[in-house]
C-alpha cells in the first residue's frame, strides 16, 4: 500500500518537459529522500535493540517489554500465529471470550487491530518463517513505516518549496529531534505509530491535491491515494474521528476564507466520509463512527454550503456577518445531528473522552475517575516549555517561527483582499493571483493552518505533539528552501550553533543497556505453570495486558478504554487499592468473574504523583473518602469505615484469610486466589502451587 501511493506521487512529482538534467535531479531527490526514510529506520531499531538488548532476552522478557496496551495490542498477532488456520483465528478474534472475563466480545469491531491480523497472516503465507522470528516481523514493520513517515514528510515539503532539498532538511531535522518527533523505539503497538505514517501521506496527497496546474488525471489519482491513506489512517487508530474533526476544521476554515474552491471543498469532505463509511464497516458497524462529531460536521457543513448559496457575495460587512451567521447554523446543526446521532444508537463509548476535556479546561466536575486518570498523566498535560529549548537546539524551532510569522502576515492581507473584492467570486484563483501582489497558494494555505490547529492541540496536551512536531519540519524547511520565504529566513536566522548533532547520534546508538525486570519475568512464569489456563485475572489495566500478552490467561479488565461497560468494571476492580471491606471486594471481583487478583506496591504506595493525582486518591475522591497523607481535602468527604484493602490484606487478618489466599508474592507483586463457596468451576478443580517469597 505504501509503495503503491509513493510511486504515483512520483508520477505527480515529475515534471511536465523531460531533459537529462531534470531526470537526474528527481532521481538523486528520490534517492535521497528513501535513503533518509531507511536511515530513520535503522536509527530507531538500533534504538530499540541497544536500550533492551532485544537479540539476547528470554521470549517471556521480550513480552513484557510490550509495555500496557502495547502488551495487548501484540497479543492479538500472537493469537493469529498460533491459531491452527487463519479463518479459525479470525473467528476467534470476532467471538472472543478470553479477554474480558464472561463477556463474548467482537475484538474486530472493539478495537483497531486489523494490522495484526494482515501481519498474522502475512507471516503464516510468505516464505520468512525460517529466518525471522515472529517479534521481529511485527517490530520490524513498525520501524519500516517509520521510514514510510519520512519519506511521506519529505514529498510534502518538496510539493511546497519546488526542491527536493527542503526534503532533505526535513528528513534531517526529523531524525535530530527524535525525542519529540516519535516515541515508537519504547511503545512499537502503539496505535498511533502504525497510523501517522498513513496520516503523513494524506497530508502529502492533499498538498499534491491543492497544487496549481494539475491535470484532470492526476487529480483523480492523487484523490484515490488521499482516501487509501486516509482509509489505512482511520482503520489503524481509535482516535481517528478526533483527527478527522480537526482536518475538517481546517477545511472548512479554507472554504470560509475563500482560498481553496468550492469543488475542492467537496472532494475533501468526501474523501473523509467514505474513509469513515469504509471502516465503519469493516469494524463490522462500529456506532462509535457514526455518532462520531467528525461525521456530524462534515454532513452539517455540505447540508448548509448547499442551502446558503450567497455567502460569498457583497461587501465586506456583509460578507463577516454572513460567514458568523454560516459558522453559527454549521456548529447548531453539528450539535444537533451528533446528539441524534448518539441518542439513536444509544452511544457512550467516547464520553470518556468528552469528560476528559470538560474537565481539563474547567468545564466539568473534577473528581470524574475517567477524566482524572487522564489528567493525572503527564502526556496529558500541557506541553512542557523544555521541548521548545529542545526543538532550539536543532536550529528547528527559529526558521518554524519565522515562516509562521510571515505566512499568518500574508494569510491576513489575502483574507482581508478575498473579503473585500466581491468581484473576484467565481473567478479561478490562479487568475486571483495573477492580479494581485500578494497571494497564497491553496496548498501553503492548508499547511499553513494544519500546523497552527495541531500546534495549538499539541500546546494543550502533550501526547498530541507526534501529529506536529513531524509536520513542523516539513514546514520549516519549506520556509527555508522555498523561492517566497528563503531569502527572508536566512537572514533572520544566524546559524552559529556550537551543538555538533552527529556525535550526539552517535553517542545515542552507541550506548547500550538490557531489559532487567526479574519481579514482572517470576510473574509471568509463575502465571503460565502455576494455574490454570482458562483462570481469569484481575489487576491493573497495564499489567493485565502483559499478562494477556505473556500467558494467555483472562483478564477481567484492559487498556483499550473505549467501552462504557469496561471502565465502569475497571472502576470497580480498582477497589482493591481504595479504602474498601475484604467482603465488597470480593464481591466486586467475583461479579467479575475473576479467580486470582494481582495487587502491584507500586499503585499501592504510590509516589510517582502528587497527592490527588494517585491511583488510590482518585478511587477515594470518587468513592467519598479522604484522602491519605497531610493535606486539604473538600468539606463533603468523610472519612472511610474500613481501610485499605491493598495495605490491609497483607496482615492475613482471619477477614481476609476467609475469603482470599496468598499463592504468590515476591517483592512487586502479591496474588491471591478468590476462595469460593461449595460451588466450585472446572477451573478451580485444577491444582494451584503456593510459591511464597519474603520481601
Amino acid at each position: 500500500m505504501e509503495t503503491l501511493i509513493l510511486f504515483c506521487v512520483m508520477f505527480i512529482l515529475s515534471p511536465g518537459v523531460w531533459t537529462w538534467r531534470t531526470v537526474l535531479w528527481v532521481a538523486v531527490g528520490w534517492i535521497v529522500g528513501i535513503s533518509l526514510g531507511m536511515l530513520c529506520c535503522i536509527y530507531v531499531a538500533t534504538l530499540h535493540e541497544n536500550d533492551l538488548w532485544f537479540s539476547n532476552i528470554k521470549e517471556v522478557e521480550r513480552e513484557i517489554s510490550f509495555r500496557t496496551e502495547c502488551g495487548l495490542y501484540y497479543s492479538y498477532y500472537k493469537q493469529m500465529l498460533r491459531a491452527p488456520s487463519i479463518q479459525q483465528g479470525l473467528s476467534e478474534l470476532i467471538n472472543d471470550n478470553a479477554t474480558e472475563s464472561m463477556r463474548t466480545i467482537n475484538l474486530l469491531q472493539r478495537m483497531n487491530i486489523y494490522q495484526e491480523v494482515v501481519l498474522g497472516v502475512l507471516y503464516r503465507i510468505l516464505p520468512v518463517q525460517a529466518y525471522l522470528e515472529p517479534v521481529y516481523f511485527y517490530i520490524y514493520t513498525v520501524f519500516s513505516l517509520q521510514a514510510v513517515y519520512v519519506i511521506a514528510l519529505f514529498i510534502t515539503s518538496w510539493l511546497l518549496s519546488g526542491s527536493w532539498l527542503a526534503g532533505a532538511l526535513t528528513g534531517v531535522w526529523y531524525i535530530l529531534n527524535r525525542v519529540d518527533t516519535t516515541r515508537v523505539e519504547f511503545t512499537i503497538s502503539l496505535r498511533e505509530n502504525w497510523s501517522l505514517p498513513f496520516f503523513a501521506l494524506q497530508i502529502a496527497a492533499i498538498t499534491c491535491y491543492l497544487r496549481p496546474h494539475l491535470k484532470p488525471i492526476q487529480q483523480k489519482v492523487v484523490l484515490w491515494l488521499m482516501f487509501l491513506a486516509t482509509l489505512c489512517f482511520c482503520l489503524t487508530w481509535q482516535f481517528n474521528q478526533f483527527i478527522l474533526l480537526v482536518q475538517a476544521l481546517i477545511i472548512f476554515t479554507l472554504d470560509c476564507l475563500d482560498l481553496i474552491s468550492t469543488e475542492q471543498v467537496t472532494c475533501l469532505y468526501l474523501v473523509q466520509v467514505s474513509s469513515l463509511l469504509c471502516v465503519w464497516l469493516l469494524q463490522f458497524c462500529n456506532s462509535m463512527i457514526l455518532g462520531s462529531l467528525a461525521l456530524s460536521f462534515i454532513v452539517a457543513a455540505l447540508f448548509v454550503k448547499h442551502f446558503q448559496r450567497g455567502l460569498k457575495t457583497g461587501g465586506l460587512a456583509a460578507r463577516l456577518g454572513k460567514l458568523l451567521l454560516h459558522t453559527v447554523l454549521v456548529l447548531a446543526l453539528t450539535i444537533t445531528i451528533n446528539y441524534l446521532a448518539k441518542q439513536a444508537l444509544q452511544l457512550r463509548s467516547d464520553e470518556h473522552i468528552f469528560k476528559f476535556i470538560k474537565s481539563k479546561f474547567g468545564l466539568g466536575p473534577t473528581r470524574d475517575f475517567d477524566a482524572s486518570l487522564y489528567l493525572c498523566e503527564e502526556a496529558f498535560g500541557l506541553l512542557p516549555l523544555d521541548t521548545f529549548d529542545r526543538l532550539a537546539g536543532t536550529l528547528l524551532a527559529y526558521p518554524y517561527l519565522v515562516t509562521l510569522i510571515v505566512l499568518l502576515v500574508m494569510l491576513a492581507l489575502v483574507t482581508l483582499a478575498n473579503l473585500c473584492d466581491s468581484s473576484a467570486v467565481g473567478r479561478p484563483l490562479k487568475g486571483r493571483c495573477e492580479a494581485r501582489p500578494i497571494c497564497m497558494r491553496a496548498d501553503v494555505a492548508y499547511n499553513l493552518l494544519h500546523t497552527v490547529f495541531f500546534g495549538l492541540l499539541a500546546f494543550s496536551t502533550m501526547r498530541m505533539k507526534y501529529l506536529w512536531t513531524g509536520h513542523m519540519c516539513a514546514f520549516a524547511a519549506y520556509g527555508v528552501c522555498g523561492k517566497e520565504l528563503w531569502s527572508l529566513c536566512l537572514n533572520m536566522i544566524h546559524c552559529n550553533t556550537k551543538t555538533k548533532f552527529w556525535p550526539k547520534l552517535m553517542t545515542e546508538v552507541s550506548e547500550l543497556r538490557e531489559f532487567y525486570d526479574p519481579d514482572t519475568v517470576e510473574l509471568m512464569t509463575w502465571i503460565s505453570s502455576k494455574t490454570p489456563k482458562k483462570a481469569v485475572f484481575a489487576g491493573s489495566m497495564q499489567l493485565l495486558a502483559g499478562i494477556k500478552l505473556c500467558t494467555g490467561r483472562v483478564l477481567t479488565n484492559h487498556p483499550h478504554y473505549e467501552d462504557r461497560a469496561l471502565r465502569e468494571r475497571t472502576k470497580q476492580v480498582y477497589q482493591i487499592y481504595a479504602q474498601q471491606s475484604p467482603e465488597e471486594v470480593h464481591g466486586i471481583l467475583r461479579a467479575a468473574g475473576a479467580d486470582f487478583v494481582v495487587m502491584e506496591d507500586s499503585i499501592c504506595y504510590e509516589r510517582r504523583h502528587g497527592r490527588g493525582c494517585r491511583l488510590r486518591d482518585l478511587l477515594d475522591l470518587a468513592n467519598g473518602h479522604i484522602m491519605d497523607g497531610p493535606g486539604d481535602n473538600d468539606p463533603d468527604l468523610v472519612h472511610a469505615s474500613h481501610p485499605r484493602f491493598c495495605e490491609s490484606i497483607k496482615t492475613d487478618g482471619p477477614a481476609y484469610t476467609a475469603l482470599f489466599t496468598r499463592v504468590f508474592q515476591n517483592k512487586t507483586f502479591h496474588v491471591y486466589k478468590l476462595k469460593r463457596g461449595k460451588k466450585r468451576a472446572k477451573a478451580d478443580r485444577e491444582p494451584v502451587a503456593m510459591k511464597d517469597k519474603t520481601q
